[in-house]
């Protein structure tokens, strides 16, 4: 430990002012050319609809039919309930999803912006499970 004395935090107010005051500051009436530009597409997909595969993990059941399309607006919800539908499963139990064995996404994240960021290949990899597979 170091012998030099204990810097006490002041209980007064602090009067200093910012070196500039709001007015002073420069205000972005317009973005940049570029940076417009991007912005018109942020969020875009060239694709309409993406391919999902859908990965039994553990002890969960089989579908006979694992590759499906849905369109990029779509909510990950969707996939769950399709899932549950598919499954059987009834309301008191639960159905475990992950990208890519990876992370489980909120319901509201979009299907498109899942697929442009985690997508193998050109698929998206949903793993389900009955109970919890990942920690």
């Amino acid at each position: 430990m170091s012998e030099s004395p204990k810097e006490r935090i002041s209980d007064e107010e602090d009067t200093t002012e910012a070196p500039l005051t709001m007015a002073a500051s420069v205000v972005l009436t317009h973005l940049p050319k570029d940076a417009s530009k991007a912005l018109e597409t942020a969020g875009n997909l060239a694709v309409q609809k993406v391919t999902i595969r859908l990965q039994p993990i553990g002890s969960a059941p089989h579908l006979t039919q694992r590759i499906f399309k849905l369109s990029t607006n779509q909510t990950f919800a969707t996939i769950v309930r399709f899932l549950r539908k598919r499954l059987g499963v009834k309301e008191h139990e639960s159905v475990f999803c992950y990208v890519g064995s990876v992370f489980s996404p909120a319901l509201d994240e979009g299907v498109g912006n899942l697929w442009s960021c985690f997508k193998q290949g050109e698929e998206l990899v949903v793993g389900y499970a009955v109970a919890p597979a990942f920690g």
